[in-house]
């Protein structure tokens, strides 16, 4: 059931409003709806517009200043003035037709303040807050206008003015992608220029000392924010520019060296909301739905042909380099893996996709991904990448029907791959036959990837033309009743609220580092860190569930830096509505059958009635409950970094007066991510809503308890 209510109220009078109005105010307020945040909006003495942010009587936010930069046209700065403002109450609850809950909350107070400039074009310009109990969105509003038609923006001035030298979770305002290992530092400490030039990246560029969001810190206070922005459209992404000396950040897009801009819009347009979120305790950051309720209500209808899954794939085969994407065996990830012979490797041959099958219907896994069964793999990664790919056309070891058939006759679903080798331009002009061609097959979804530099030349990932792109992708897939998960992505911003047919996407450092990065791989806190920075912006296919962790017979260099009970707990901690089940088939099973451990992977859910974070600290831990949405059964995850950790479970989210049978799945007694990272135990156990148990977590290491009603 939907509930809203909304109240304007204005609080200046136009030229020809009612006589007697109060003279126009200089200084504004909107509270959140509990009263605990507070931003004040003003105009500096030169009319410059700018704002503050204050939670409990705190100050968050110092005054941050706003204004824009165009070319060719005077900068939109100062010498405004308050024209007039409005206010307004919003509450409603919508249901999420897939997600982390069933029904979302979405309670704000606004204010829209707006603005002329002082000058004979009289330009305009309103700033719309939104405020939450949970943080606040801000965004800017250019209304139609005779003296402002269209604009090149070559910079978005909004200040973020610190009030302390915070702790940061950061990863460079890469323009190309966000494949970095996170940073714990200071934020006088921040130095994303360092990081250039990684060498396992296939593409990357960091013009500036800006870092990419969501960022996440913590005051001295113990107070957390989180920066990011929602509803990325027909604009720029953006990263935060650092200033050590006073403090601050300010927005930096993305640009276009074609255009020699960074955003090119026509008039009237809206910028996406620039977001801030506000917690006592780490945890609220992960349950806040903040980005989400920033953006418009489901545009595209029921999405019923896609259904939440588990699903496996030849895919890791590939990164470890038992097997290559190409049938020729010339292009095997060779520019991260070094001394494999290419030849008859190819993975994705008729007989692989069924041995996946078989094993997908075998232990309850609905979905089988395909890597490499087209032609055009073995130019790929090559300087020549314009029109490889036409995604219709099988290797001749892949025999396409046989392979469909087979998986429909075991109620398996194959789920389509897309590799456009970062060649957007092609793969516009085939969208239309590729995409009906999947639906002649009964398939239903599509993994995309954007590996390499973009084409053409000067455009990068996260600009404004390939925003366009990815916006295209969403709205023709739609048109077809496909869902779409994306690999290098432009970032999560919460459009899947607009288009449920986004259903997950990557967007940072997998778990196919692990086995080809010659840094290491991903540390033990990557995602403890990753839970409470990028999953705040949405469903991630990180891809879990890696048994054969020291895979020593593919690369002797590589491994996952975790324990095995830490890869399950990921299926509860890492939110997608889709989980791969990434391992071989073979690596699955223990002394001919399947692995003891795989239970909780065949058992545990991926679309939920409820989210609960129970416990947790940025980039040291973090423990999550789910309740699955069609069964009521509940799963919860615990993971920590490099260090041992006793954690305590309270079990108070169970219903009074029942009881629950429960599987927990644990480190051993001498388990280590390094040294012994396949040692696990599995116990049963009995709950009620009274239950505490303290569980031991090895460095590395993690659990994951499934919980089922008794009858």
């Amino acid at each position: 059931m939907k509930i809203a209510t909304l109240q304007i109220t204005f609080l200046l009078c136009v030229a020809l409003a009612i006589t007697g109005c109060r003279e126009t105010q200089t200084d504004y307020s909107v509270n959140s709806p509990d009263g605990h945040i507070v931003v004040d909006i003003a105009l500096s003495n030169s009319g410059q517009p700018y704002y503050r942010v204050n939670y409990k009587d705190q100050t968050v936010i110092d005054t941050s200043f706003m204004s824009f930069d165009f070319k060719d046209l005077p900068s939109l700065k100062d010498n405004f003035k308050i024209v007039n403002t409005a206010t307004g109450t919003f509450d409603e609850s919508w249901d999420m037709p897939w997600g982390e809950q069933l029904s979302v909350r979405n309670n704000y107070n606004e204010l829209i303040v707006n603005l002329e400039e002082q000058s004979e074009a009289k330009r305009r310009l309103s700033i719309h807050f939104k405020v939450y109990d949970d943080g606040l969105g801000f965004r800017y509003e250019f209304p139609e206008q005779p003296n402002l038609n269209e604009v090149l923006i070559t910079d978005e001035n909004t200040q973020f003015n610190l009030t302390g030298d915070h702790k940061v979770w950061w990863i460079p305002g890469d323009w190309d992608i966000y494949e970095h290992v996170y940073n714990e530092t200071k934020f006088s400490e921040i130095d994303a220029i360092a990081k250039q030039n990684h060498p396992n990246l296939s593409a990357t560029y960091i013009p500036e000392n800006a870092v990419n969001t969501p960022v996440t810190m913590k005051t001295d206070e113990g107070l957390y924010l989180s920066f990011h922005e929602a509803d990325l459209t027909n604009y720029s992404g953006m990263t935060l520019k650092v200033d050590h000396s006073n403090l601050d950040m300010v927005s930096e897009l993305v640009g276009s060296e074609r255009l020699g801009a960074k955003a090119k819009l026509t008039v009237p347009f809206n910028t996406p909301w620039r977001t801030i979120q506000i917690a006592e305790r780490a945890g609220d950051l992960i349950e806040s739905k903040l980005a989400l309720n920033l953006n418009d209500p489901n545009e595209i209808g029921a999405v019923d042909y896609f259904t939440p899954m588990k699903y496996v794939g030849i895919w890791w085969e590939m990164h470890i380099g038992k097997s290559t994407w190409d049938m020729e065996g010339s292009q095997d990830m060779s520019t991260w893996m070094e001394g494999k012979e290419g030849g008859t490797r190819h993975g994705a041959t008729t007989e692989n996709a069924k041995k996946y099958i078989d094993f997908a219907s075998a232990y309850g896994i609905r979905g089988l991904l395909v890597e490499g069964w087209n032609t055009g793999w073995d130019k790929w990664i090559s300087n020549d990448r314009e029109g490889v790919f036409d995604f219709m056309t099988p290797y001749s070891d892949y025999d396409f029907d046989d392979v469909r058939d087979y998986a429909k006759s075991k109620n398996v679903e194959i789920i389509m791959h897309h590799e456009t080798s970062a060649a957007p331009l092609t793969y516009e002009k085939q969208m239309d036959q590729a995409y009906d061609f999947m639906k002649s097959n009964g398939i239903n979804s599509v993994k995309t990837g954007y590996v390499g530099k973009i084409i053409p030349r000067g455009e990068y990932h996260h600009g404004q033309w390939m925003v366009n792109h990815y916006h295209k992708v969403l709205v023709e897939t739609a048109k077809k009743k496909i869902a779409v998960n994306a690999h290098e992505p432009i970032k999560a911003t919460g459009k899947r609220r607009t288009y449920p047919n986004a259903i997950a996407r990557e967007g940072l450092r997998g778990q196919e580092f692990n086995a080809w990065a010659t840094d290491g791989g991903n540390p033990p806190s990557h995602l403890p860190t990753v839970a409470f920075t990028r999953m705040l912006s949405g469903p991630i296919d990180f891809t879990p569930g890696v048994f054969n962790i020291k895979f020593n017979e593919y690369k002797e260099s590589n491994q996952v830096n975790t324990t095995l009970a830490h890869q399950l707990a990921l299926y509860v901690v890492i939110y997608s509505p889709i989980q791969m089940a990434c391992d071989l088939p073979e690596h699955y099973m223990l002394d001919g059958k399947i692995h003891p451990a795989f239970q909780f992977i065949s058992d545990v859910g991926v679309d939920w009635q409820q989210t609960k974070v129970l416990d947790g600290e940025v980039g040291d831990f973090v423990v999550i409950a789910r309740q699955e949405r069609n069964t009521g059964d509940w799963f919860v995850g615990g993971i920590t970094d490099e260090n041992e950790r006793e954690q305590s479970v309270s079990f108070s989210f169970l219903e009074e007066g029942k009881t629950y049978d429960a599987t927990l799945y644990k480190d051993g007694a001498d388990a280590h991510w390094d040294n012994n990272p396949q040692d696990y135990d599995i116990e049963k156990m009995e709950l009620t809503k009274a239950s505490d148990v303290t569980i031991n977590m090895a460095p590395g290491g993690g659990f994951a308890i499934s919980i089922v009603e008794r009858k």
